[in-house]
């Protein structure tokens, strides 16, 4: 039974640390919490998508894969994998010479940054040219962070103000632009919500960034449990919440229903709901 019971977790000592500054047993401890969190979310989600209503199914479909996506990142974070070690700049006595800086991390951003961004679009009304616009704001956002990151130099800080600039930009864009094109559709209330969730989330992550990978304030493993908090409240918390909300929205106002014809134009009807389906003809008979 001890066996049975036994649960230790000697994922640093197969996959050995790495840097001066390397994340901890503890911080391995809590970034596995963060990967069984994702992972329970993502198998929730991905159930209940069997029994949402008919062509409604869109929002399950898109934080699924943010919440599968998150789930192997995190698992090769916890495992010390997906890493890369960088010399520390600007390094003080006592201060260490290199530090952990994992990738997988901003693996997990390029995804979920963008799914958040779309989930919102697709809540506003917003045009499809507006989407893709936020979509690779987002992208410019983690990908400046991912150099950043990666810059054994004081240079490091022109990408962080590139990448910030495009956060703020995407925060402009979901805050005011989505609002304005959420009144119109009567969802006005549930997107104020979700988007001022979403940017209060957003707003820490620069902060998140510059005491850790950029400024090596704090160490790998209290990041990483900043990092961890924040992403488990964007997305798995995200997600039920849209999922939740969705059902007393109306889909083809929001022109977002579905049928097996495709996709219904707002105020459309749905053609299976409407007509029949064609009797086969007769060999031989000539098509009216």
């Amino acid at each position: 039974m001890a066996i049975i019971f036994r649960r230790v977790n000697e994922a640093l000592d197969i996959n050995t640390p790495a840097g001066d500054e390397e994340l901890s047993v503890n911080g391995s401890d809590w970034l596995w919490a963060a990967t069984a969190i994702y992972l329970v979310s993502f198998i929730i989600l991905y159930a209940t998508s069997f029994v949402a209503r008919s062509g409604e199914k869109i929002f399950h479909y898109l934080f699924t894969i943010a919440l599968l996506v998150g789930s192997i990142s995190y698992y090769a974070i916890a495992s010390d994998l997906a890493y890369v070690v960088i010399p520390v700049v600007n390094h003080r006595p006592g201060d260490p010479w290199t530090r952990q800086i994992f990738w997988a991390e901003y693996v997990n951003w390029v995804v979920s940054f963008p799914v958040v961004t779309i989930a919102l679009g697709l809540l506003s009304g917003v045009s499809w040219a507006t989407i893709l616009y936020n979509v690779a704001l987002a992208w410019t956002w983690v990908v400046s962070y991912l150099v950043a990151a990666f810059t054994a130099s004081n240079y490091k800080w022109g990408f962080y103000a590139f990448g910030t600039v495009a956060w703020l930009l995407l925060a402009f864009s979901t805050l005011f632009h989505g609002t304005t094109s959420a009144r119109r559709v009567n969802v006005a209330g549930d997107h104020s919500l979700l988007a001022g969730w979403v940017n209060f989330l957003w707003l820490l992550y620069p902060i998140a960034w510059g005491l850790s990978d950029g400024g090596n304030r704090i160490g790998v493993t209290p990041a990483y449990i900043f990092f961890g908090l924040l992403d488990v409240l964007l997305v798995p918390v995200l997600s039920f919440a849209f999922v939740i909300l969705s059902r007393k929205w109306d889909y083809n106002t929001l022109n977002l229903a579905f049928t097996r014809y495709g996709r219904v134009h707002q105020g459309g009807e749905f053609p299976e709901k409407t007509t029949t389906a064609p009797t086969a003809p007769v060999v031989g008979e000539q098509a009216a």
